[in-house]
C-alpha cells in the first residue's frame, strides 16, 4: 500500500515534513472556532475514510508519477473506504517555494500537474464523459473513474478555504457526490451550511464559479482551482495543454 491510514500512534514512522502536513490538516478539519467550509469533508476525516499520499516537490517530474500511482491504487480500492472517502495528496513544499510562488504560478503548476497525471493513465478516457471541458458534463477522470479536484496553495490569504501550508490535493470519486446526494433535504441543509461556513471563513466573497455539477452553467474546471480574488481564467489549461500535445 502507498496509501496512508491516518492512525496518531503512527504518525512517527512519517517523514517530519509528511507528519507535520498531517498535524496541521487535522487542526484545520478540527477547528471547532473557525469550522472548515467542506463539512462531507469533516466527516471523512472524523470517521477516517480519507487516505493520504504524500508527494515530492511538485516541481520535480518524480511526483507526477507519484500521484498517478496513488491515485490508481486509490480507484481500485476507493469503494471500500466508505461513502465519504477522498484522496489527499500532500506534497513536498520547500520554504523557497512557498515563499515565492503566487496564486497564478501555483495555477499553472496544477494544471500541469493535471495534463501529466491524465498522459500517465492506462485507461481509455470514459466514453459517458466528454473530452471538451467547456462541456457542463466534463470532469476530470483517471483509470476510468471521475473525479473532483481540489487544489490549496500556500499562497492562498483571502481565501482560506484553499490555503493550506503545502501545495496539496484533494480528489473525490463522483460516486462518493452521487451518493452524498441521494438525501435531497439533507443535501440543501448541507449546502446552505457550506456556504455560510464560507462567508465566515473567507475574507473575500463566495467565488462566482462554484456551482452545481450538470448545471448548464456550471464548468467543473473553474472549481478545481479558485484564485484568491474572483477573477478566473478563460480557457481551461487542461485543455489547452491537450492541444499542444496533440499537435507534438
Amino acid at each position: 500500500m502507498i496509501l496512508y491510514t491516518d492512525n496518531s500512534t503512527d504518525r512517527y514512522q512519517l517523514k517530519e515534513w509528511e507528519r507535520n502536513a498531517l498535524e496541521k490538516f487535522e487542526v484545520k478539519l478540527t477547528d471547532k472556532a473557525k469550522p472548515f467550509p467542506c463539512i462531507p469533508a469533516t466527516i471523512g476525516f472524523s470517521k477516517k475514510q480519507l487516505r493520504y499520499g504524500f508527494a515530492d516537490d511538485p516541481r520535480e517530474p518524480a511526483s507526477i508519477e507519484q500521484v498517478a500511482k496513488m491515485l490508481k491504487e486509490f480507484t481500485h480500492h476507493s469503494r471500500t473506504f466508505g461513502n465519504y472517502t477522498s484522496l489527499i495528496v500532500f506534497y513536498k513544499t520547500p520554504k523557497d517555494l512557498r515563499d515565492s510562488y503566487k496564486v497564478e504560478q501555483f495555477e499553472q503548476m496544477f494544471w500541469q500537474h493535471l495534463t501529466n497525471l491524465s498522459e500517465l493513465d492506462e485507461v481509455e478516457w470514459p466514453r459517458n464523459i466528454p473530452k471538451d471541458p467547456h462541456n457542463p458534463i466534463w470532469e476530470f477522470c483517471f483509470h476510468g473513474e471521475q473525479y473532483f479536484m481540489y487544489c490549496a496553495t500556500p499562497a492562498h490569504v483571502n481565501r482560506q478555504s484553499r490555503h493550506f501550508d503545502c501545495f496539496m490535493l484533494a480528489i473525490t470519486p463522483r460516486w462518493v457526490l452521487q451518493e452524498f446526494s441521494k438525501k435531497e433535504s439533507f443535501v440543501r441543509r448541507i449546502r446552505s451550511q457550506v456556504r455560510k461556513r464560507l462567508e465566515k471563513y473567507d475574507s473575500t466573497p463566495i467565488h462566482p464559479d462554484l456551482n452545481s455539477y450538470g448545471a448548464d452553467d456550471n464548468f467543473e474546471w473553474k472549481q478545481y482551482f479558485l484564485r484568491d480574488e474572483d477573477t478566473t481564467i478563460s480557457e481551461c489549461p487542461f485543455h489547452r495543454f491537450l492541444g499542444i500535445a496533440k499537435k507534438t
